[in-house]
């Protein structure tokens, strides 16, 4: 009797709890509690299941990062650029020194290897004023190397080694074809921690860091951590192909703090297959002054859109004059490639050379029109004054009318730190002793004719549009 009771007594319990939990899972409304101290509030979604991290989960899942790093690590190599010192001038030097050179570490950086006979792609200013350049493969192979040629203000350089073997390389990819959100792999060598790996998405596209500094930058925006000596390393997609060239941060620290920069693959190898075939740049130019589509520029030119470039001039002779491109016009496509702002044109036009053909999709008094344009030669009149630490440019008339002026040569590059120093690059050189100078030959003829122990009193237009004088002895 008692067995029994205690049976019955078992089945009513569970029966019990099998019934209250199914009222708790069914019936039982769910509610959410929050905190009311704003500082402390917790909120919980309703399908919150609190076990492993659910995104990166659902990442590991879905992208292997492994194969992308094995087929890139060892084609990221460690830069380091020496300087020598030069030798004794005299006996006592010679005792102190030993009478030996010394050679001296001054930089360091990352580089990619893009051919397997041992081309290798970096930044311009991870190998600038070297006496050597050494580089270190992921084997610790060590190699000397040699500078083929350079683009500095696209901050991309050449370089080759000649190794006893072929090489691991990474393909080029489409840049153009990469989107925003799309998962990348920087690769490269940060604070000489060879072979780094890092993991993050495409941020944005067609960045320019400074629109005044009339370098036409196209950078790609990435959140993969790069730091201090990941310059001139890769920028991978997950099937292991190189979109971009890691060139530079955004930091008040010196260091990594969410915003990194890339030159995309496809203008880092327009730039190398013009320096392996012509030794130098080809750059094609479409022959337009463009302005920003913003409220100022929709009336004055009487534009409805809101997206796209607005051309404020067509320079004369120009592909784009004699394809029947006019002012006002407005550029929203080239090649189908959506075009928003400058950084968008400039970058895509940047990956091409003299007499392409491009197909310019623009807006005319309401009607879109495509008109295919031959991109002709950039030729531009340069003169590096190398005693004074600058090098300076023959502008147009659009630039000169921007500053307010209608004579001046723009000051193109300081070459030295300490000009670096007065972010003189974009101004205009009105006058040098009191001459008027109009091109980048007047002032070439100028400094010719200048003794070595004379004076020279360069007059320029500020920011503020101040007229002010350097003097240098």
């Amino acid at each position: 009797m008692m067995k029994r009771f205690l049976s019955l007594l078992i089945v009513a319990v569970l029966a019990g709890i099998f019934t209250l939990g199914t009222y708790k899972l069914f019936m039982e409304p769910t509610t959410i509690t929050v905190s009311e101290n704003p500082e402390t509030s917790n909120y919980i979604p309703t399908n919150y299941t609190p076990t492993m991290n659910t995104t990166a989960a659902a990442v590991a899942s879905a992208i292997d990062f492994s194969e992308a790093a094995e087929k890139t690590v060892n084609a990221v190599v460690h830069v380091k650029h020496y300087d020598i010192k030069r030798a004794p001038r005299n006996l006592m030097e010679y005792f102190r020194n030993s009478g030996v050179q010394k050679k001296q570490i001054t930089g360091a950086g990352s580089g990619v290897i893009i051919t397997p006979d041992g081309y290798i792609v970096t930044n311009n200013h991870v190998i600038a004023g070297a006496s050597e350049l050494e580089v270190t493969l992921n084997n610790n192979k060590t190699y000397k190397a040699e500078v083929i040629g350079s683009a500095p203000k696209a901050d991309i350089a050449l370089i080759k080694i000649d190794a006893d073997e072929d090489l691991s390389y990474i393909p080029f990819g489409d840049s153009n074809s990469a989107k925003v959100g799309e998962w990348v792999l920087a690769v490269g060598n940060p604070f000489n921690l060879t072979s780094t790996v890092t993991a993050g998405i495409i941020s944005a596209k067609s960045r320019d860091l400074n629109e005044n500094d009339r370098n036409y930058q196209s950078f790609i925006q990435t959140d993969a951590a790069i730091n201090p000596g990941n310059s001139g390393g890769a920028l991978v997609n997950t099937k292991g192909e190189l979109i971009g060239i890691n060139t530079a941060i955004t930091s008040q620290t010196g260091s990594y703090v969410g915003y990194a920069f890339a030159v995309p693959s496809n203008n880092a190898k327009k730039i190398v297959d013009d320096l392996i075939e012509f030794g130098d740049v080809q750059q094609g130019i479409l022959g337009v002054s463009i302005a920003p589509v913003n409220e100022t520029t929709r009336e004055k030119y009487n534009i409805s859109d809101t997206q796209g470039v607005i051309v404020s001039d067509v320079s004369k002779n120009s592909g784009a004059e004699k394809a029947g491109i006019q002012n006002g016009d407005l550029i929203k496509q080239i090649d189908g490639i959506n075009i928003k702002k400058f950084a968008d044109l400039s970058g895509y036009v940047s990956s091409k050379r003299p007499n392409d053909v491009i197909q310019v999709k623009i807006n005319r008094d309401g009607r879109d029109l495509t008109v295919p344009v031959k991109l002709t030669k950039y030729e531009i009149q340069q003169y590096r004054i190398e005693d004074i630490g600058l090098e300076i440019t023959t502008p147009n008339k659009e630039y000169l009318k921007k500053w307010g002026v209608n004579h001046g040569v723009v000051i193109s590059d300081a070459l030295t730190s300490s000009m670096k120093r007065y972010n003189l690059e974009g101004l205009i050189i009105t006058e040098i002793d009191g001459i008027k100078v109009n091109s980048a030959v007047q002032v070439e003829k100028i400094f010719k004719q200048k003794g070595e122990d004379e004076n020279i009193t360069i007059s320029l237009i500020d920011r503020n549009g101040e007229k002010r004088e350097f003097i240098f002895q």
